[in-house]
């Protein structure tokens, strides 16, 4: 089963081509080599991540995926010409077959105009599948759920977690995480592992390096980062950093 997450293969978010923040590495991946697609979650409808013409590919390459959003977004999809769309609020869930989806709530706003502001939702999002559970935290400052989001929907083999986007702090606080207060989400899904007698999830830090969109060095969220990791004492190996186009696989 293939997975995209906030897909985005444009050059630039936002709403036109020539201007607004450019993309400081290519995507991962070539569009051309994607593998056939089976699902698509979308985390919220900001221009980083709900992508038009990205979406107008993938719908026209893979007119058989599956979409998942937030309330409200999708009837966006739907304008853009995605077929199969399921909207969900948060702790709604979804099972078909040995694919589960669940919308977990997040910390953060919506709106791709001025006008539009928070007239959608946003979210986080689990995913289990094979044997496999991924818990993909979306766009989303440090809030008092994450504990649940593990006790209700974990156990995970890996889990993302947005780094970047974080200064100044006085205004990206109640919207993005910094390294540190990802560590801290990460430390309360894994203390709801360990007092379910489950191991600790792995832990790709997402959401730094493709946009520059606040004042942060665009290569600072990995170093702080790594820093507040080891001053957590957690385990190295349960810290997935990937390179841009990394991959890995079976987590243990």
């Amino acid at each position: 089963m293939n997975v995209l997450t906030d897909p985005v293969w444009g050059t630039r978010a936002s709403p036109v081509t020539f201007m607004g923040p450019r993309r400081l590495v290519p995507p991962a991946m070539p569009f051309d080599d994607l593998p056939p697609i089976d699902l698509v979650l979308l985390s919220h409808d900001h221009y980083d991540h709900l992508d038009r013409p990205t979406i107008r590919r993938l719908v026209s390459r893979f007119p058989d995926a599956r979409w998942a959003a937030p309330a409200g977004v999708g009837r966006w999809l739907r304008r853009a010409g995605a077929v199969a769309v399921s909207e969900f609020a948060w702790w709604e869930h979804e099972k078909a077959e040995d694919l589960s989806v669940a919308c977990v709530p997040a910390r953060h706003f919506s709106g791709r105009t001025p006008w539009g502001r928070n007239r959608t939702l946003w979210c986080g999002w689990v995913v289990r599948a094979g044997g496999r559970a991924v818990y993909f935290a979306g766009d989303t400052a440090w809030h008092p759920d994450f504990g649940d989001v593990a006790r209700k929907h974990g156990p995970f083999d890996v889990a993302l977690l947005p780094i970047g986007a974080y200064e100044p702090r006085w205004f990206m606080s109640a919207v993005h995480m910094d390294p540190d207060e990802a560590v801290r989400a990460y430390q309360e899904l894994a203390d709801a592992h360990t007092a379910s007698g489950q191991p600790h999830p792995s832990m790709i830090p997402i959401h730094w390096g493709t946009f520059r969109l606040t004042d942060e060095a665009p290569d600072e969220p990995p170093r702080r980062l790594e820093q507040a990791w080891r001053d957590a004492g957690l385990p190295p190996e349960r810290l997935w950093l990937l390179r841009h186009g990394e991959t890995r696989g079976n987590p243990t």
